[in-house]
Parts: C-alpha cells; structure tokens; sequence
C-alpha cells in the first residue's frame, strides 16, 4: 500500500488542509498518476459547497489532472511508467453499458467521477481506470493543458457531436471560464464567432480570445440586430436569461446548447421551436475517443487556456479567487 498526499476538506464549505490517506494494490486495468499540475473547475467548488448535494467528506477536488504514469495494471497495454497523461470528469465507466460499447462513455450511467465518491487530484498522486485517461501530444505545453480535460472537453463536445461546419455561425454566452475557451475552439474550427457578454470591459478580450465580433447581453436593440444569424449558441452561464431572446437568434434547424449548470427549470415558447425545427439541449463533457481527438487539435490549432497559476500549498487561496469571479480565465495548482 502507498500512502497519498492531498488536501481535503472535511465539510461543507471547508478549508482545503493535509490529508493523507492509502492506496490499496492497483488494479488491473487501473493507472497510478504522480500529480503536476491541477486545474481548478467552477465543479470543485460547486462540489466543495456540497451545492448539488453529494458530496462526501473528507473531500479532495480536482478532476483537471496533468501527470505522469507512476504504476500500471498488469491489463494496461497503452501506457508506459513515465508517460505524461491527462484526466478529467471521469475515472471511469462501467465497459460494458450500449453508451460505453457505442463510444459515448461519458454517458454511460455507472460512470465513476474523479472526485465523486473518491478522491481527486488536488494530491501527489490520483488513481483511475485507463480508459479514462488520455495521453497528452507533445506540442501541448503540459504546465497549462490541466483546464483542457474538463473545460475544454465541455465546449469541444459540441462541435463534434453536431457536426457544426467550419462556414457556421457560432455564438458564445458568458466568457469566462468555459466561455473563453468556446471562442477559441469555434475560431480555431473555423466558424464565425460572435461573443455574448453583459462586462463591457470583456468585449475587447473576447477579440482577443477568437471572436469576430462581440454583443453587449444587457442592450437589447444589439441582440434583435442579429435574429435568425446562428447555427449554434453554446451558453456557459449558470444564471437564469431570457432563453426565449436567444432562440429568436436561431438559423431554422439551429440550436441553443446548455453547458453551464443552471438549475432553474427553461421558461420556452414552443411554437417559434417548432416552426423553426429548432433545439435546446445540454451534454456533459465528451467520451475518451472526444478527448483524444481534442487534445489533438487544440495541439494542431495552438487552442490552450489563459490560465492564474498557484501553488498547491495555497489551494485555499486559489479556491477564493475563484469563488470572488475574479479569475482570468481558468486556475492552475502547480505542484
């Protein structure tokens, strides 16, 4: 048995403090990471406030993983001691559900969370179930790919999933965490990218980040400006808007996807839906096959998040930033 370096908290809305706990034998199909680096998802926070209701104590965050391969199982065939990998939402699924053997794992409901019901990767060391992990390419700068694997697999899905076309329209709302990372794929996939953002002040920075023009939220004369304009509208907020306002910005056949967690139920007038055979929807991350094709392009494209790098000693600190809204755009820990 190995013994595990972490922080945990151990209640709700807790300090994140030393904790140690043991490793059993590993697994056979099972890998070891030595923790780099972590990111810091809006999740581990929702997580840590216990917001959604299933979080258990002591808790260790993190589900943003860069590491190295430590130890493999005597079934792992694709992975070296010494390998740099990644790993996300999921430390692993079930391998025999129609989701799994149909290539859609990240629906597959025997999906094990990285840090639901186990311990995550704000740690020296985080254990998971090798489909679940993704070697990481080369090109991509290791230090701040963490963000990658769970914000960046979440906006990347999409444009996989739905076949959105390199001539499409793409808008994005709300650029932060999620958001920003949304412009960049969009733009690097090929698409026109408009940016939906209630800050002024963001309007130049989503420029910056890949959009081809902005939309101030809050003037309402600027969003009837661009009605019936999109083929897609990737939403990254978690507040409730004016969901009817957005699908009048729809192509027929377009489609309002959902990726922030907003828990108020969609107020929807159905007859502009289906007279313009239009869709809402939402996904949750993407499958491993999704992964690895992200990596790769975000590897080709030069798409990598603007990231606020910590020490992982000062994983409190880290966790305040976030929670102020402050952060620019995603938090790294650094071991």
């Amino acid at each position: 048995m190995s013994t595990v370096h972490a922080y945990a908290a151990n209640k709700a809305n807790g300090d994140l403090e030393p904790f140690e706990y043991k490793l059993g034998p590993i697994g056979p199909e099972q890998v070891d990471i030595a923790v780099e680096s972590c990111g810091i998802c809006h999740s581990d926070l929702s997580m840590l406030e216990n917001a959604w209701g299933m979080t258990q104590f002591p808790f260790v965050p993190g589900h943003e993983v860069i590491g190295k391969i430590s130890k493999i199982g005597n079934q792992v065939s694709h992975f070296s001691v010494g390998d740099r990998v990644g790993l996300g939402w999921h430390a692993g699924y079930c391998m025999t559900c129609d989701q799994c053997l149909g290539g859609y794992h990240n629906l597959c409901s025997g999906a094990e969370p990285t840090i639901v019901g186990r311990h995550g990767g704000f740690a020296d060391t985080v254990r998971a179930h090798n489909a679940s992990v993704a070697k990481l390419p080369d090109a991509l700068n290791a230090r701040i790919a963490g963000p990658l694997l769970c914000g960046g697999i979440t906006v990347f899905n999409p444009l996989v999933q739905f076949g959105i076309s390199p001539t499409d329209h793409v808008g994005v709302i709300g650029i932060g965490g999620l958001g920003h990372l949304a412009l960049k794929f969009a733009q690097a996939w090929g698409c026109h990218v408009t940016a939906f953002t209630s800050e002024r002040a963001k309007a130049q920075e989503a420029l910056n980040l890949g959009a081809h023009e902005t939309i101030n939220s809050r003037e309402p004369d600027a969003i009837k400006g661009v009605t019936n304009r999109f083929d897609l509208l990737l939403s990254t907020v978690n507040v409730k808007l004016d969901w009817n306002n957005y699908i009048s910005l729809l192509k027929p056949r377009g489609r309002l996807h959902m990726l922030g967690a907003v828990t108020d139920p969609l107020d929807l007038n159905l007859i502009p839906m289906m007279f313009g055979q239009l869709s809402v929807s939402s996904s949750p991350v993407g499958s491993p096959a999704t992964i690895r094709k992200m990596l790769e392009f975000a590897a080709r494209h030069n798409v990598a998040p603007v990231t606020e790098h910590y020490p992982m000693d000062k994983v409190n600190d880290a966790m305040e930033h976030l929670r102020s809204g402050k952060a620019k755009y995603r938090i790294v820990l650094d071991r």
